[in-house]
């Protein structure tokens, strides 16, 4: 009898420990904060703010290193009011999170707004969200991402399919409802997959003419409706490369907003030396090749700007560390040297 009381009480104190951990206390109250209009704009009279301006969002340089600043709400007020703007402008802002401590995070775009203006009083300048990626922090360059991607959606989801009819955001930004159908509208993300091919001692990188100079990277294609994940990477690698793949299996994942808002998932894939001769489609691709052991280390300590020779020539690079495809070139080069 006693052992089952201790078991009881354990499954108990396990269940309170649960209910009132950080992390679920935060879900719960973001959820809340999605599903309560009136809670969610309370909130926003004492949240913090990430501002952007045409989706570019808003940097400070600090001691050479660039920071996303949070803007609390008097702040917000003080800024509007200085710009001849009303306090209706918050209602514009979507939820983005919130910290440890529950104070709510919302991005707010002010492209309406002259730029260089709430540039110089605030000290900072808005940034091209794909340089901001790769010299904020990462646990800003994953918000930013996020942020961008919802701010966007919202934008491009102002009408209803069905009737054509004005939507209507809810305060917290979740959702967009049309008052003529009734029809709700949730934010979506694509997702994509993005694969390191291998043969056993080498490694497939590829360039889309889009690429920076001399940059190589990861296969990636969106998932065709009606594919699973393994159908995909193989489609993807027989269009753009011409190769078969063997077997594969799942590395990781990441949010990615570009071209809009897409699920980064990756994956790590093997075909035989034997049949590894690549033909590239020149649709998808402007070149891909194989990589040696010795050219991948050489090429991950490279910068953009030191990858260029004295002959006007560029030595290949890879994606920074921000990028998963940085994670599966390093997961290769790991495998390689076990």
């Amino acid at each position: 009898m006693a052992a089952i009381s201790q078991a009881a009480y354990r499954r108990a104190s396990s269940l309170v420990c649960r209910l009132h951990s950080t992390y679920v206390r935060k879900m719960r109250y973001l959820n809340e904060l999605k599903e309560n209009d009136s809670l969610c704009r309370q909130a926003q009279t004492s949240g913090m703010f990430y501002l952007f301006h045409n989706l570019s969002p808003f940097l400070q340089e600090v001691e050479k290193k660039y920071l996303v600043p949070q803007i609390n709400a008097a702040e917000m007020r003080r800024i509007l009011e200085k710009l001849k703007e009303t306090e209706e402008w918050i209602e514009k802002s979507v939820l983005i999170g919130c910290s440890d401590e529950h104070v709510p995070q919302f991005a707010l775009d002010l492209g309406a707004m002259e730029k260089s203006v709430i540039e110089s009083e605030l000290k900072g300048s808005f940034t091209d969200l794909r340089k901001a990626l790769f010299v904020v922090d990462g646990k800003d360059s994953a918000l930013l991402a996020s942020a961008q991607s919802l701010l966007r959606w919202h934008d491009s989801h102002q009408y209803c399919s069905k009737t054509g009819q004005p939507t209507q955001k809810n305060i917290a930004g979740s959702k967009r409802v049309c008052q003529g159908s009734r029809t709700i509208y949730y934010p979506q993300t694509s997702p994509v997959v993005i694969t390191l091919v291998s043969d056993g001692s080498r490694c497939l990188l590829a360039r889309q003419p889009s690429f920076p100079q001399g940059m190589y990277s990861a296969l990636s294609g969106f998932c065709d409706i009606g594919e699973n994940l393994e159908e995909t990477v193989r489609r993807e690698v027989a269009e753009e490369v011409g190769l078969e793949v063997e077997s594969l299996w799942y590395s990781a994942s990441q949010h990615w907003p570009f071209p809009s808002s897409s699920l980064m998932i990756a994956c790590h894939a093997l075909v035989r030396a034997q049949q590894a001769e690549i033909s590239v489609d020149s649709v998808e691709l402007e070149e891909a090749r194989w990589f040696g052991l010795e050219e991948i280390v050489e090429g991950l300590k490279r910068q953009p700007r030191s990858s260029k020779k004295d002959d006007g020539s560029v030595l290949p690079w890879f994606p920074p560390k921000q990028a998963i495809a940085h994670q599966l070139i390093l997961e290769w080069v790991k495998q390689q040297t076990s």
